[in-house]
């Protein structure tokens, strides 16, 4: 029975124009995004490479240099490009791509791709993510809507009822006819992404294994669409009314409820304005040392107990040049005010984060994307650990060059300039991404609500069984 259905019910979507001219829109649509993708990806880590070598070779080339001159000269952190970004481009397009490295501040992200385009940009992009997230969905509806509406419709139902029609089986066929050729049309696409990535050299490290997590995700949501349409069909009179019913839910799943959740969210949890926050930073760096201002009360403070830990009278007696020390004390105390404002924002957002996903109960699109995101490390979380990545190399940058010059000069010495070999034994600024075990562990919040979903779905589908 389960075969015979399966084999009818797909008789019939390859046998329906609609589907066939839907089925190659939508494979028209995910092979041109992807490949869109591919070029991006790898205009995009071109440009990053060149970057990366350029940006090295100007700070190696300083030439002779104070080293305090060297710091406000500054460097810059760049993000690199993932490979599953060719999948998902999450939020790479609207967080900055670089990160400008100097002393006594703090920068942000800046040079997003979003900032550089025009108004069309609105409409949206053709991407996989778009696709995989907004048109399989409809697909669905379309294939799916009147899967038992026609049975009513036709008068088949009856038929099938008088020859001891096994509703359980029945619905299988049903359903593995609309399951197997759309989660088929997405493992060619993440087939052909992942042979793609693959066969692309110096572009990150791919992994097949984050690839298939990802399938797995998308092929859960697909699920649980068909089944809640399924079963939409099986309570509605007719095929118009489940129609209308099917796309309803698209449109509060998919488009009203990311949005709500969101300006949800943003409300109980907002940021302060950019003046606000950079009002708050001064406000707390006036409140401690100062490194350029050896006359303020800090820096007085500060030279009594270097006096005393080392047992001299005078600041010429130290070891070290005490202008230079002074400054690093200043960069410390700088570098703990930000840390403590830019936490304050780290903490609004992950209390954004946690409201967002408690409201992830009202649709499955909102887990799956938070999870496409976070597996193809395009997702806020990865940005937020970059800037802090970028930042702890700020700090040991600044150590460096202010060790150097506190060991290497005496008091007043502000003359003194660093070998031109110096630069060159500064590490290079290098990010590693969480791994796919740790993306999975904290998103277990995400995977629950989802694997609800899941089974919530499921258990409509017994429901629109008994109703058949």
């Amino acid at each position: 029975m389960i075969l015979k259905t399966f084999k009818k019910e797909l008789k019939e979507i390859t046998r329906d124009g609609r589907a066939r001219i839907a089925f190659l829109i939508v494979m028209v649509l995910l092979g041109s995004s992807v490949w869109i993708s591919a070029k991006r990806y790898q205009d995009t880590n071109k440009e990053y490479q060149q970057a990366l070598s350029s940006e090295r070779a100007m700070w190696d080339n300083q030439g002779e240099k104070n080293p305090h001159s060297a710091a406000h000269f500054g460097t810059y952190a760049f993000k690199p490009k993932y490979p599953l970004s060719l999948i998902d481009q999450g939020v790479d397009k609207y967080a900055g791509t670089s990160i400008f490295l100097e002393a006594h501040n703090r920068n942000e992200a800046q040079f997003s791709a979003a900032a550089d385009q025009t108004g069309l940009a609105r409409f949206g992009e053709l991407t996989p993510d778009f696709v995989l997230l907004f048109m399989v969905p409809l697909l669905i509806i379309l294939l799916a809507y009147n899967v038992f509406t026609k049975e009513r419709e036709m008068g088949t139902l009856t038929l099938l009822k008088s020859q001891g029609l096994s509703r359980v089986k029945w619905f299988t066929g049903k359903w593995l006819a609309l399951m197997v050729p759309i989660l088929s049309l997405t493992l060619v696409v993440f087939i052909l992404a992942g042979l793609v990535l693959s066969n692309l050299k110096d572009f990150g490290e791919f992994q097949w294994s984050a690839l298939g997590v990802l399938f797995l995700v998308y092929a859960a949501y697909y699920m649980v669409f068909t089944n809640v349409v399924m079963f939409i069909s099986s309570r509605a009179r007719k095929s118009g009314t489940a129609l209308v019913m099917s796309l309803s839910l698209w449109i509060l799943a998919c488009l009203a409820a990311p949005k709500a959740a969101s300006n949800f969210a943003e409300n109980e949890h907002p940021y302060p304005s950019r003046q606000e926050f950079l009002a708050m930073v001064a406000e707390d760096k006036k409140q401690g040392l100062d490194g350029h201002n050896p006359w303020s009360k800090e820096a007085k403070l500060l030279e009594q107990e270097v006096l005393k830990e080392y047992g001299v009278d005078s600041l010429h007696q130290l070891p070290f040049n005490f202008d230079a020390y002074r400054m690093q004390k200043g960069e410390e105390h700088e570098a703990e005010v930000y840390f403590k404002h830019y936490n304050y924002l780290k903490e609004q957002y992950k209390n954004q984060s946690k409201t967002y996903r408690s409201l992830a109960v009202i649709s499955p699109f909102l887990p799956t994307r938070f999870m496409s995101m976070a597996i193809a490390h395009t997702d806020y979380n990865i940005h937020w650990d970059f800037a802090d990545a970028a930042e702890e190399y700020r700090i040991l940058t600044q150590k460096f060059l202010n060790d150097n010059f506190a060991e290497n000069s005496k008091l007043g010495e502000w003359g003194y300039q660093a070998d031109a070999s110096l630069w060159q034994e500064l590490p290079a600024f290098e990010y590693d991404p969480p791994e796919l075990q740790q993306i999975v562990s904290d998103n277990r919040g995400n995977t629950a609500v989802l694997s609800l979903w899941l089974v919530g779905s499921f258990v409509l589908s017994l429901l629109s069984i008994k109703r058949i």
